[in-house]
């Protein structure tokens, strides 16, 4: 799954939190923390009709204004 040869650049200092969090959480790996979070957000916006419904949610939870 991590293998596949995606790569994401990240900020340093926010890795380390990443990793700090996520092995407190008990995640088997800090990448495997980064699939949760992101498929719990992306769940938010699936249910969308339209690019307006997906902004509409974006400016709900404070992304963008």
């Amino acid at each position: 799954m991590f293998g596949g040869g995606n790569k994401i650049k990240l900020e340093k200092d926010l890795l380390e939190r990443i990793k700090k969090i996520s092995a407190a959480a008990g995640y088997a790996s800090h990448e495997e923390f980064i699939v949760h979070v992101l498929e719990k957000e992306i769940a938010k916006f699936e249910g969308a009709q339209s690019d307006a419904d997906i902004v509409e949610k974006l400016k709900g939870l404070g992304y963008i204004s």
